[in-house]
């Protein structure tokens, strides 16, 4: 049974733990070829390792890939078999992580939130509604020079915090709990080289948003890296002769469908994201995202994408295009619709937590994503924080603290049910 005493020890060990762990700069780095691909992830994890021997976890270890594994033994009787949960070290690229400033807003009143090292930017409740679903909670931001991190390092603080649970309540049930902690999410390489003998028959992220989000959905994911080839002539002789590389990829990104540009899209609609263009007359490079919850939809876009490099290249006499597609991961549900108890036993684990659930599709993809395809099936349980990958992140210490509960039901659910 989970007691008021529990759960309190939850929510603080949450939240002692996220704090803690923010103050780290692990934002992955794409164009990095090492793995973990920055060393700051390798940092957390080793402060991790420490934490789960002192929490006496078994076959603690971390790998020289930046996988962090431990076990946890089932507690007596348990029917379930081996469990994982997993979140992942690294931020996004996107936004700066180096000296996160956590600010801690006890009471939060409804009122617009104001960052003090960004005094121009604010998050008010008319652009950011479900702010007032936590009037009288706790919020935590950065500082407004950064971004925060819950994405997932509230993930990795609500594991922490129910394997503190565990062991600090012996009777609390729970099958074989196999943790991995992974480097490089965010750049798509957070399964690349992990142990999957490490890992157990079934798993759960804890990596999505909004308190009561359970996604066992996602997009279908490719890359397209453009390789514009061009000549350059002397801009005052150059009528006929220069082939102006960036500028043709710039053009070439425009001609793209600007309604399906994220921007434009939501709920199950998909599209291209243009994250990188470089380049100069010679050279450029476009890298983009395809995005779509059906792979028809992936396929369409990437046929849309060679039909433009040819009519490019005849366009542009002397211009050479290059693409180089990737698939990244693919929808989740193809492997979970065939394993509904997963997804069952989750949605009962948030009713005992008193949990509303909201089951989506997650508009991005998650380790999970990947490791369905490589033999553990593994849907997304919400982390609670809310706008990833910006300034204005932020994450209600209650959504930790109904995070880590969650893990504590799931557990029981598995342990007195099994599969």
């Amino acid at each position: 049974m989970v007691t008021p005493e529990i759960v309190k020890l939850v929510q603080d060990e949450a939240q002692a733990r996220f704090l803690r762990y923010v103050a780290f700069d692990t934002r992955s780095d794409e164009e990095s070829t090492s793995h973990p691909s920055t060393p700051g992830q390798l940092v957390l994890a080793r402060l991790l390792e420490a934490e789960l021997k002192q929490l006496q976890l078994r076959d603690v270890e971390l790998s020289a890939g930046g996988f962090l594994y431990a076990v946890l033994p089932a507690s007596d009787g348990s029917k379930g078999p081996p469990l994982t949960f997993c979140a992942h070290f690294d931020t996004s690229p996107s936004e700066s992580g180096a000296g996160v400033e956590p600010i801690v807003r006890e009471n939060y009143d409804g009122g617009p939130l104001k960052f003090p090292k960004n005094p121009e930017l604010a998050l008010t409740p008319e652009e950011e509604h479900e702010l007032l679903m936590f009037c009288g909670d706790t919020l935590i931001t950065a500082s407004g020079d950064t971004l925060l991190g819950a994405d997932d390092k509230a993930g990795i603080a609500e594991i922490m915090a129910a394997l503190a649970a565990f062991v600090r309540f012996p009777g609390l049930p729970h099958p074989e709990l196999r943790i991995v902690f992974t480097p490089d999410e965010e750049i798509g390489r957070g399964t690349d080289g992990i142990d999957l003998r490490r890992l157990g028959a079934f798993g759960y992220t804890m990596d999505g948003g909004l308190i009561g989000e359970l996604e066992d959905e996602c997009f279908n994911a490719h890359k397209a890296v453009l390789h514009f080839k061009g000549r350059n002539i002397h801009p005052g002789y150059a009528k006929g002769k220069m082939v102006n590389a960036a500028a043709i990829a710039a053009r070439f990104i425009a001609s793209l469908p600007e309604a399906e540009s994220p921007e434009h899209t939501e709920k199950r609609e998909g599209f291209f994201h243009m994250v990188e263009l470089k380049g100069d007359e010679n050279e450029a490079r476009a890298t983009l995202i395809i995005r779509d919850f059906e792979a028809q939809g992936n396929q369409r876009r990437i046929e849309l994408l060679r039909r433009q490099v040819a009519a490019f290249e005849v366009r542009y006499p002397g211009l050479q295009v290059t693409p180089t597609i990737t698939e990244q991961y693919r929808n989740m549900n193809e492997v979970l619709s065939k394993h509904p108890a997963l997804v069952d036993k989750a949605r009962r684990a948030m009713a005992a937590a008193g949990i509303e659930v909201i089951r989506k599709a997650i508009r991005g993809g998650t380790d999970g994503a990947r490791l369905c395809f490589m033999g553990m099936p593994t849907p997304n349980l919400f982390a609670g924080g809310m706008r990833f990958h910006s300034k204005t992140e932020w994450i209600p210490v209650s959504a930790l603290a109904k995070a880590s509960e969650t893990i504590l039901h799931l557990c029981r659910l598995w342990a007195e049910e099994g599969e």
